[in-house]
């Protein structure tokens, strides 16, 4: 169901002010705290529909036009009169469980139901219908078919929809064909499937239905902030102004302060205000369209806390390409792609956290006589202290304790915590040196990612002296502490560990956040052990 994008905001239509009503002015107040932010152009406003009769021709506004404050109830002001009076927008209500709503929270219950429909005819093929659905819903998942989509219709997702069907039914068919002799057997079930497929199609139908009826009602929609004021972000919020179809509302225009004086439309800020606007317009939707500064200055706004939460999409800036692999979607004529949350959090956390218990807990046990050899070593080559604790830098900056067999020993605790440690470092005794070209001196950092201080795979931690350090002189290295600090991690695997540049650690780094999946963390750990085995350690 697409009612609702990732972080799903709910505003309901204007209604008659009752007993439980918010008090009159409360958008001159939210519009008075959006100025004293230092957002101008804040307490303006534009019409919610097109008058009766009028045509969308793509263009901009014309220079009486007015950038919408906020709709947070009350009073408005004219977009053609300045001071006078406008009807009140419907009210913003953040506190509202529709911000909680996710795009598959209706579709795929209903495509559950439709694919055990055989159930309720027949219980013979119980077992290979419940394999059928649960299969048929991982490849529906897999294809993109419960992502939020800004235009909704059945006929866009037919072709997706049928093969992924069609690839289900046929793996299912094929294992019931192997197990069951029967003609008459696979026959009957097959006939499940193809009921249960038709099924689908029309549980579809009615789901994009009712969103498209709840949107088109503005039921739910979401606020929306445009990134630039040129042609294309003039053109898209229009259209965002025109047609509710889209599920987004338009609040405002956010661009760069070189293009301020020339902009054709009020701003309601400059890239700095972006934080500050997002939170006075409980702005759920981020759409880059065409701003005014360059991508990596742009990414150091979006990779901010405040931002972070918005949904992002962005207008490609070759509108002739797409990706044939994936639902092309678009606003009106013009495509936008939705890129990928740039932090791990909600299930993707929960599925890697999952991962790292058992990792981590299975490492404990089998490699229990490999820790209990290093302790030995570790003991007979310096005496007792066999594990070093340091404070190192993980998550969002909190720092964490980090477990390690001792490799060598610092003459004292200000040299522990400002020395980098470099290659064929005096200190390191010739036990140390072996284990760390082997990275046996890690291994109890398992204990770490059990705890929940680390995890398996990620970027490796740090001393608060060199991270205060770093991140002064690289602005990519602070975004690294958007996850957990690893084991490993993809920077130490493709051969930056050790004494290596820091903006290219920073980089590996922060691609393997914003690319995470279960597959990179397998590819990175199989590349770990191979590093290990091929002893090319510090």
């Amino acid at each position: 169901m697409e009612i609702s994008g990732s972080a799903a905001g709910a505003c309901g239509p204007t209604t008659a002010r009752g007993p439980m009503a918010d008090p009159p002015g409360a958008d001159e107040i939210a519009a008075d705290q959006f100025a004293a932010e230092g957002v101008p152009g804040a307490g303006s406003s534009l019409p919610d529909e097109t008058p009766a009769g009028s045509g969308y021709d793509g263009g901009g506004y014309d220079g009486e036009s007015r950038v919408p404050r906020p709709r947070t109830g009350g009073r408005g002001v004219s977009p053609d009169e300045p001071g006078t009076l406008a009807p009140a927008p419907p009210r913003v209500r953040p506190g509202s469980g529709r911000r909680r709503l996710r795009a598959w929270m209706l579709t795929a219950p209903m495509d559950l139901l439709a694919l055990l429909v055989p159930l309720a005819i027949s219980t013979r093929y119980w077992r290979g219908t419940l394999s059928a659905a649960a299969l048929t819903m991982v490849f529906f998942a897999a294809g993109g078919l419960y992502r939020v989509r800004r235009h909704i219709s059945i006929l866009d997702e037919l072709p997706n929809l049928c093969g992924r069907l069609l690839a289900a039914a046929a793996v299912v068919g094929i294992i019931a064909a192997v197990r069951h002799d029967s003609v008459g057997y696979g026959t009957g079930f097959m006939q499940g499937v193809a009921l249960s497929a038709g099924s689908v199609i029309v549980g579809r139908m009615l789901s994009r239905n009712l969103a498209l009826i709840a949107r088109r009602k503005r039921w739910v929609e979401h606020n929306a902030i445009v990134i630039g004021c040129g042609p294309i972000g003039v053109a898209l919020a229009r259209t965002l102004q025109n047609y509710p179809r889209y599920g987004l509302r338009f609040v405002g225009y956010v661009d760069a302060e070189a293009r301020g004086g020339t902009a054709p439309v009020r701003l309601a800020g400059t890239l700095d205000d972006l934080p500050a606007a997002v939170a006075m317009t409980h702005c759920d939707v981020i759409i880059i369209a065409d701003p005014d500064c360059g991508e990596s200055t742009l990414m150091e706004f979006m990779r901010q806390p405040g931002c972070a939460r918005c949904e992002l999409w962005v207008v490609p800036r070759l509108w002739g390409s797409r990706s044939h692999g994936a639902l092309s979607d678009h606003v009106g004529a013009i495509p936008v792609v939705q890129i990928a949350n740039t932090t791990l959090s909600g299930p993707r956390w929960a599925i890697k956290r999952g991962s790292d218990i058992v990792v981590a807990s299975l490492a404990l046990v089998l490699l229990s006589p490999v820790l209990l050899l290093c302790a030995l070593a570790t003991w007979l080559d310096g005496g007792p202290g066999i594990l070093f604790r340091q404070e190192r830098i993980g998550r969002d900056g909190v720092p964490i304790e980090v477990i390690k067999f001792r490799t060598m020993r610092p003459r004292d605790d200000a040299e522990s915590r400002t020395k980098w440690s470099i290659a064929n470092d005096q200190r390191v005794s010739a036990v140390g040196r072996f284990m760390r070209r082997t990275s046996l001196d890690e291994l109890p950092q398992f204990w770490n990612v059990l705890r929940g201080d680390m995890t398996v795979v990620g970027p490796r931690p740090e001393r608060p002296y060199f991270v205060e350090k770093f991140s002064a002189e690289y602005p990519d290295y602070a975004m690294r502490h958007r996850v957990q600090a690893g084991l490993t991690g993809l920077a130490q695997v493709s051969g930056f560990r050790g004494d290596t540049p820091i903006p290219d650690r920073a980089r590996f780094d922060n691609y393997y956040i914003e690319n995470w999946s279960l597959w990179l963390d397998t590819k990175v750990l199989l590349r770990t052990i191979t590093e290990v085995f091929r002893r090319s350690g510090r």
